[in-house]
Order: structure tokens, then C-alpha cells, then sequence
């Protein structure tokens, strides 16, 4: 688990925070959900999840000369130069890399992030000349914003157009450019400092809201688990890579099961009356929901969306799409949500489906530290 010289804190030993481990891990398996954004105080192992998502993740082939990493065997997510290559027989060059971390600084311009096109050039040669921004490095890949409410609002629509779209075009002069710009969008932020307009905060996916552990145990684990970490990363890597390789393996199987994942008429029925209740404005928190459930049936192995899905899901949708008064904080009313979604329950055979998640979490930790302790 090494990269550039450096060992990554291991994605399945970080202690609690299971809701913001949930939402990218959701978002590692369908990069459609447009991205999460993680709101919370400093020291919330925001930024050490996210590099340890991309260490988790499996490698990805890529073509190995193109600057926007396009996969070789997808022709519809080629950039223009790579599907231009192809038609006439090359073979493209190929190579296997880890996914990568794109860091956005607070500071860019959009030039810098979606690339630059050399007018004069075209205008003299006739030919196309682009300077690639953060958007091209990012394709394939995780790009993340630290501080996203500080960005100017401009940069911040042009990042998630992109990350809707799946792709980046530039036009300056009546010249165009346009490449492939498929990524997971993670940006964090502390409220503290500041909210993003409503309208850039519902183009997020998902929303997660996390504070610092309170449990004195579980703050204990975090402390002794940094500490092996800082003292023999080799060694502590090592010793999760079994847990690694478990999750790894499951987001690599949801990715393949997810196509075939349906969802029935009376679970879409329950999603749009969730979000009529919970007083949403808009459709997109009804997509949004549909489609994480879509993706957590997957992770689960099951072929069709249950209400449980839906539970344990919603939560990420519509939290910072509520209604709100001026100076109220984004949070969603659980009680509420609870009612609308126990008002609806679903069967399957004689028996209730029951909520896997804390189960799933109970076994994971206990077993994870009992490995640590050792």
C-alpha cells in the first residue's frame, strides 16, 4: 500500500464515522450520485478517508500517453485523440496505475481547473492546442476540494456541471474543446466558516454531517491505532490488507451487479412521498435516492431495491436539500423521517427485512480491533 515514498492510513481502519465511510463508498461504486460532500470540524479524519478510498480502490487501466487517462477498451469515454487513434488500427499503449487523488487548492481559477485553450494557434495553424486543468487530471479518478464553501461560486459550478455531465468542454473564441471528465466529486468543508448557496449544495450527491468521536473508547482506538500507523506503517498496513482486500472486492462486485439492480414502482412511490414530506424542493433528491438505494442494493448483493435501501440512504439525500430558515442549520428531522418511512413497511417472505448496517458495523469493529490489540 505504498505511493510516492509514503504509506496511506488503510480505509477499513478508521474508527467510527460510518455514515462519511458509507456515502464514498457509495460514490466508489457509482460515480453517477454526483459526488458527497462531507460537512464537519476540523480533525474528522475527512481528508485521511478520502486518500484511503483511492488506496482501496482497484487499480484502473489506462492508455498510457493520454493526458486525461482513458480507459482502452471503453471507446465511449475516449477523448477524441484516443477514438481518432483507434479507427485506424493503432493499438494503444496500456498501463495500470492506482486510482488518483486530484487535491483542488482553494485558490484556482477556472482556467486552472478546466483547462486552456491556445487561441492564437488555432487561429494560425487550424489546429486545436489545450493545456489540460485539474478537471483532465482528475478523470478516472477522485478529485477533491477541501474548504469547497471558499471557492469562488463560479468554480464550484463549473467542477459539479462536470461532474453531472461526465465531461469538460471548453470554448473560447468560437473554439471548442471538450474531453472526458468522469470522477468521484468529494468535497469538505466546516460550516463554521461558512455555507455554499443552497442552489450549489443541492448539485452535491450526497451530504454526510460529521462531528468528532465522543465515545472515550472509541477515541482511545483512534489514538492507538495512529499511533502504530506513525511508528510501523509497513506492519500496519500489512496487517488490515485482509480487511482491504474484503471491501475492495465487494465494491468491485457491486460495480458489476449494479446494472441489473431494478426497483419496483411502490419503493419509487415510498421515494417521492419521502421527499414530498420532507418538504425537498425540486426532483433531483428523488433521483438522488433512487439511485443510492439502486447502488446499496448492490453493495449488498441483492438484485432489487427493498425499503431497507431506501432507509439506510435517504438520510444522505436530503439533508442539506430541506427547506430551511435564514441562519438554520442543515440537518434533517430524523424523527420525521423515521414516521414517513416506517408508515411503509416492506416484506420479504415471512419476515421483515431488518437493518443490516449496525450489525455489519458491530462484527467489523470488534473483529478489526481485536487484530489491532494482538
Amino acid at each position: 500500500m505504498k505511493e510516492a515514498g509514503r504509506y496511506t492510513f488503510p480505509f477499513t481502519a478508521i474508527v467510527g464515522q460510518e455514515a462519511m465511510k458509507q456515502a464514498l463508498i457509495l460514490n466508489a461504486v457509482n460515480p453517477k450520485l454526483s459526488g458527497v460532500l462531507i460537512r464537519g470540524e476540523k480533525g474528522t479524519a475527512k481528508s485521511t478517508a478520502v486518500r484511503a478510498l483511492a488506496e482501496l480502490l482497484p487499480e484502473i487501466e489506462v492508455v498510457a500517453d493520454c493526458p486525461f487517462s482513458c480507459g482502452p477498451d471503453d471507446v465511449t469515454a475516449m477523448c477524441e485523440r484516443c477514438r481518432e487513434r483507434l479507427a485506424t488500427g493503432e493499438a494503444l499503449p496500456r498501463r495500470r496505475r492506482r486510482m488518483r487523488v486530484v487535491d483542488l487548492p482553494v485558490s484556482a481559477t477556472e482556467d486552472r481547473v478546466v483547462g486552456t485553450l491556445d487561441i492564437e494557434h488555432a487561429i494560425k495553424k487550424g489546429e486545436k492546442r489545450f493545456e489540460p486543468g485539474v478537471l483532465a487530471e482528475a478523470n478516472r479518478g477522485i478529485l477533491y476540494v477541501d474548504e469547497v464553501n471558499l471557492l469562488d461560486d463560479h468554480v464550484v459550478d463549473v467542477l459539479l456541471d462536470a461532474a453531472a455531465m461526465g465531461v469538460n468542454t471548453v470554448e473560447r473564441e468560437g473554439v471548442s474543446f471538450t474531453h472526458p471528465a468522469q470522477f468521484i466529486l468529494v468535497g469538505t468543508m466546516n460550516p463554521e466558516e461558512g455555507e455554499l448557496r443552497p442552489q450549489l449544495l443541492d448539485r452535491f450527491g450526497l451530504c454526510v454531517n460529521i462531528t468528532g468521536v465522543t465515545d472515550p473508547a472509541e477515541r482511545v482506538e483512534i489514538v492507538k491505532r495512529r499511533a502504530a500507523f506513525e511508528e510501523d506503517p509497513a506492519g500496519f498496513t500489512a496487517v488490515w490488507e485482509e480487511e482491504q482486500q474484503r471491501l475492495r472486492e465487494k465494491i468491485v462486485a457491486a460495480r458489476r451487479v449494479l446494472p441489473q439492480v431494478k426497483i419496483t414502482d411502490e419503493m419509487l412511490l415510498l421515494i417521492a412521498r419521502t421527499a414530498i414530506e420532507m418538504g425537498v424542493d425540486g426532483h433531483r433528491a428523488d433521483l438522488i435516492m433512487m439511485k443510492a438505494a439502486k447502488t446499496n442494493a448492490a453493495l449488498g448483493g441483492r438484485p432489487e431495491v427493498t425499503e431497507t435501501d431506501i432507509k439506510e440512504t435517504a438520510n444522505f439525500a436530503l439533508l442539506h436539500r430541506m427547506r430551511r430558515k435564514p441562519f438554520q442549520e442543515v440537518a434533517v428531522d430524523q424523527e420525521k423521517l423515521a414516521g414517513i418511512l416506517g408508515m411503509h413497511p416492506h416484506r420479504q417472505g415471512d419476515r421483515r427485512v431488518a437493518h443490516s448496517h449496525p450489525h455489519t458495523h458491530t462484527h467489523s469493529h470488534a473483529h478489526s480491533h481485536t487484530r489491532e490489540v494482538r
